[in-house]
């Protein structure tokens, strides 16, 4: 399969043309009620249960410079590239036990 991925930076699009404003302008003004959710099913409690709140959350990183143990970074490299992705994940997981555990105080 010959797929093309193509990537758009904000700063790179064309300007909105009038027609593009005016049809902008058209969906601000509709109501809510005017949208068709026919093919939008309804969701129930259960659907509610097993939901994930911020899924898609991408955090804003920042570059930092961390002084770690020789064999904790022997570790982290031990499987391949993304041994920072590895790292953040660990640390992620921790503070997120660490919040949770405060919250049950």
């Amino acid at each position: 399969m010959n797929e093309k991925i193509v990537s758009k930076k904000l700063k790179d699009l064309p300007p909105l043309t009038e027609a593009d404003r005016e049809r902008l302008a058209t969906l601000v003004a509709r109501p809510d009620s005017a949208i068709d959710l026919s093919d939008m099913p309804e969701l129930t409690e259960e659907d509610w249960k097993t939901a994930v709140r911020g899924k898609h959350y991408r955090p804003v990183k920042a570059q930092i410079t961390a002084h770690l143990d020789k064999d904790v970074l022997a570790w982290l490299k031990a499987d391949g590239r993304g041994y920072q992705t590895r790292m953040n994940a660990i640390l992620r997981r921790e503070m997120l036990q660490a919040r949770s555990s405060d919250q049950q105080r």
